[in-house]
């Protein structure tokens, strides 16, 4: 008769851990947790060269899931792996300084088999428009696209369509729309009598649509759009970035002076990101990723979003992948992501779930129907019981298949838990180099000023003058015609220097400007 092993939890432990092995680079999530117990050597894992497989971080208040980000992004960084991440509350900006030894941390660490020590990571500090501390994040209108800015607007489908129409008009007449002024100036005059007549074979404008895209966009204005859009646009490059050292840079953008107007920061993000898109090239599998993306409150991207909008989501999280762009989204309950985006995320940490309703009940359900069958727990009852700083877990192992799942207790972050000290950001944003590209915004001629020269008036007729007030003219003499040069004049001279020659070299110039394909979600690139 075989005798059982004096401590099954280990074994337990020990075997789940073993689903976590990793044989390339991982980032250490923290130690499995068996009968209440954490066990320092059976460690959870996340391969590297599954982070494009994207992920979840879920939960309700107060569980952890921003310090779990945050040790997530620290090791990311420290692999060389650049960041991108909305720090909603301003919780995040430690990440730019060395944490703090306490009692607390010790444990944690011991529990973890961690050899943890205070390290600060390189950050660069973003914000909208400048609302905010951090470098001014912009977009051009032509650029930002109509359907993202549908979803800005909250357009109904009709409208958005209508949008589109109007993009599409100012794309073909050469109107550069690179803030609201532009675009409200391009609506207005195609509901005038003078711009009414150059929609009329594509459909027109309704003045009932025309007049809702007013007054939401004097609404955006209101909330800070008339910032955020314009120039200098932000280049994706620039949040593809290394330290000298190595280490990838974290550039988190900072949105506490914005978080009451969640369409306009959630939907940059994706702009963010549908840029990255359209400017990486394809690399298929990697040994680690070009870049993680992390959208926090991931249900303000959906609430109210259009068929339109999800499909191109959905669509950008399918073939982002191959791009080598990981993708979290971090939100309180699982069913706050859609259905066709949650099946792509390959990796996920869930913390605690409060059932205070029968709707959060359902949803419960609905969660522990999505993790692999496990015999080791009791999911229902784990998924609300886990404590502050412990999950339940399942990622993609290196070969592509779903992990154990693992009650996990998480490491703790070797950054700041806290937000900085207001000076220590001010002053890494002054000396970043990216505030002296992007600091000043910059108004150049655009749809509006062009419009307006069409819509002035003709310039008054000038004063006739009394021959009989005029002096005498002195005779000119005659002056000689002079040479041709072969290199400058001539007939070829003639010609180059002709106002026919000059109108249509401009005109030329000015298709060629013309020239836009839109993305996925109708996001500029010039061809």
């Amino acid at each position: 008769m075989t005798e059982a092993p004096e401590n099954p939890a280990d074994e337990t432990a020990t075997r789940i851990a073993a689903g976590y092995a990793v044989e390339g680079q991982a980032l250490e999530l923290g130690a499995v947790v068996r009968l209440g117990a954490p066990h320092p050597d059976a460690r959870v894992r996340i391969p590297l060269s599954m982070l494009n497989r994207h992920g979840l971080i879920a939960g309700a208040t107060g569980t952890g899931k921003t310090k779990t980000l945050q040790v997530i992004a620290e090791q990311l960084s420290a692999a060389g792996v650049p960041v991108v991440l909305a720090d909603v509350k301003g919780d995040l900006s430690g990440l730019a300084a060395p944490g703090a030894t306490s009692d607390r941390v010790t444990t944690r660490a011991a529990q973890t088999g961690d050899a943890w020590a205070p390290t600060a990571f390189p950050v660069e500090f973003l914000s909208l428009g400048g609302i905010g501390p951090g470098v001014p994040v912009r977009a051009t209108m032509t650029g930002f696209g109509p359907v993202l800015l549908s979803k800005v607007l909250d357009l109904n489908p009709t409208q958005e369509s209508s949008l589109g129409l109007i993009f599409h008009y100012a794309d073909d007449a050469g109107l550069p729309l690179l803030d609201l002024k532009d675009l409200r100036s391009v609506v207005s005059w195609l509901i005038s009598d003078e711009g009414r007549p150059e929609l009329k074979n594509l459909g027109g404008l309704s003045p009932a649509t025309a007049g809702v895209i007013l007054r939401n966009l004097i609404g955006l204005e209101e909330l800070g759009g008339d910032v955020f859009f314009g120039e200098p646009e932000w280049e994706p490059a620039d949040i593809l970035r290394t330290t000298s050292d190595g280490r990838g840079v974290i550039s988190a953008v900072e949105l506490v002076a914005v978080q009451d107007r969640p369409a306009l920061f959630s939907t940059f993000l994706m702009w963010l990101l549908a840029e990255l898109f359209e400017e990486l090239p394809e690399v298929g599998d990697v040994d680690k990723p070009k870049l993680v993306f992390f959208f926090d409150e991931a249900h303000l991207l959906f609430n109210g979003a259009s068929k339109a909008f999800l499909e191109s989501v959905t669509q950008t999280v399918r073939l982002i992948r191959s791009k080598g762009v990981g993708i979290f989204f971090v939100t309180q309950n699982p069913t706050d992501v859609p259905s066709a985006v949650l099946g792509q995320l390959g990796n996920r940490v869930q913390h605690a779930l409060r059932t205070f309703t029968p709707e959060d009940a359902k949803a419960l359900r609905r969660t522990v129907s999505t993790f692999p069958k496990t015999d080791d727990y009791d999911l229902d009852e784990l998924l609300t019981s886990l404590g502050t700083g412990e999950a339940a877990v399942t990622v993609l192992s290196e070969r592509g298949s779903p992990t154990p799942v693992a009650w996990t207790m998480l490491r703790a972050p070797r950054s700041l838990m806290a937000p900085v000290e207001p000076s220590v950001m001010t002053g890494l944003v002054s000396a970043s180099p990216l505030n002296a590209k992007y600091g000043q915004a910059v108004d150049r001629e655009s749809a509006y000023e062009r419009l307006a020269t069409r819509l002035a008036p003709a310039p008054a007729p000038a004063p006739e003058v009394d021959v009989r007030d005029r002096e005498p003219r002195r005779p000119e003499r005659p002056r000689a015609r002079p040479k041709a040069d072969p290199d400058e004049g001539g007939v070829v001279g003639q010609v180059l220097g002709s106002a026919a020659f000059r109108s249509f070299a401009r005109s030329a110039a000015s298709a060629l400007g013309r020239e836009f394909t839109r993305g996925l979600f109708g996001n500029r690139r010039r061809r």
